[in-house]
């Protein structure tokens, strides 16, 4: 940090020396650094212990292992996708390159369009709009590209009512933006920048909390069975033919259920369907079988219109609920990976409570006896004056 120069950028990762998914990422994490040394990349890969550099963690205000960062121009960028090579490296490449790329070809727009599910692009001259478009690509850009282009770059099939625009590509399809309809630009962002339908992770759904919106699920294995395609291919179906109906959702099907899990404090059941509001930690379930393109039609109005509960949430009580249940789902994942750890988590707070209460228990008879020794001592005066014989009295 003391020698680094000003355009110096860095990808660091800070981790922990017990922590078994930092030991899962090394390799990865090699992989990724000789990758970019043969491309020839300005990005240096580097890792730091946070337990010895506890300074450095602060800094970048690392509080989970294993942590992965960027520093660019001053500016740090928080990782929070999937730890996968190609998910870093993807991560990597967006952030390290300019915030706003620009197409300046047909080609160049094709070539873009076939790479990416979700295009932002900024059409138009210098103007108040792009100013606002590159300040929430400096904030966005750790999760979504952002590009500009001309009016002649774009497909001939567009049509664009005044400039300057700022366009979403996706879904076969392209949305404008419209301030007085859609509010601030980068909420607009936020919302728009999933696809309508995708397989989503964890790190994905999280992420999609900040859309606003709610995401209708198909909980499957990752060896889909007959019953989890019907599900599947049944939400791809009302995700595309009710798009406009249904803007304020999302739709997606999930392999991976440590999140909904946590989510419901609970084991789920695959296959099967669940609506999440992942901006008040809720989720909804359908009261019965979801069979056909009615049923799942019927159950999404129900929960449009409050006939279905919101389950969970993010109450006091459900807060403390949730924290207990991740506090025992930590601990049983640490005792079964590094069993002497998980002793000394359960057993150190239970020693401490256990020695509280042996002062307790020792302090109560040590101030009763004083009590006693204080009444004795108040009443032998009065005892030795009423019993002290009566002075004669003498002329």
């Amino acid at each position: 940090m003391e020698s680094r120069a000003a355009d110096d950028i860095w990808i660091i990762k800070f981790y922990a020396p017990w922590c078994s998914l930092c030991k899962q990422l090394d390799p990865v994490w090699r992989q990724i650094g000789s990758e970019l040394k043969s491309l020839g990349s300005p990005v240096s890969v580097g890792k730091s212990d946070a337990t010895a550099s506890t300074g450095l963690a602060k800094e970048f205000r690392v509080r989970g292992y294993p942590a992965i960062l960027m520093l660019k121009k001053g500016v740090k960028y928080n990782y929070s996708g999937p730890r996968t090579k190609d998910g870093i490296m993807d991560f990597v490449n967006r952030v390290a390159g300019p915030l706003v790329r620009h197409l300046s070809s047909v080609q160049l727009f094709q070539h873009a369009m076939s790479r990416h599910d979700v295009m932002l692009v900024y059409v138009g001259a210098t103007s108040q709009l792009k100013g606002n478009y590159t300040s929430v690509a400096e904030e966005l850009i750790v999760h979504t590209y952002f590009f500009s282009a001309t009016r002649d770059v774009l497909p001939k099939a567009v049509s664009l009512p005044s400039l300057p625009a700022v366009l979403v590509f996706k879904d076969g399809t392209y949305f404008t933006y419209n301030e007085e309809r859609d509010g601030d630009l980068k909420l607009w962002i936020n919302r728009e920048r999933f696809p309508n339908y995708f397989r989503i992770d964890s790190y994905t759904l999280y992420a999609m909390g900040e859309s606003g919106k709610l995401v209708v699920l198909a909980l499957v294995d990752k060896n889909t069975c007959k019953e989890g395609l019907r599900y599947k291919s049944l939400v791809e179906k009302v995700a595309a033919d009710y798009r406009e109906i249904y803007r304020n959702f999302y739709f997606g099907f999930m392999e991976e259920h440590d999140y909904i899990s946590g989510l419901v404090m609970g084991e789920v059941i695959v296959p099967s369907l669940i609506v999440v509001n992942l901006s008040i930690d809720g989720y909804f379930l359908p009261q019965g079988d979801v069979e056909t393109e009615r049923h799942l039609l019927d159950f999404l109005k129900g929960v449009l219109d409050g006939s279905i509960q919101c389950l969970g949430g993010n109450g006091i009580i459900q807060r403390i609920k949730r924290f207990v249940y991740d506090t025992k789902a930590t601990l049983t994942l640490v005792s079964s990976q590094a069993p002497l750890l998980g002793c000394f988590l359960v057993s150190f707070p239970l020693a401490i409570f256990a020695i509280l209460c042996y002062l307790c228990c020792k302090a109560r008879p040590t101030m009763s006896n004083d009590d006693d020794d204080d009444g004795v001592a108040l009443l032998a005066p009065s005892l030795h004056h009423r019993n002290k014989p009566p002075q004669k009295k003498y002329d």
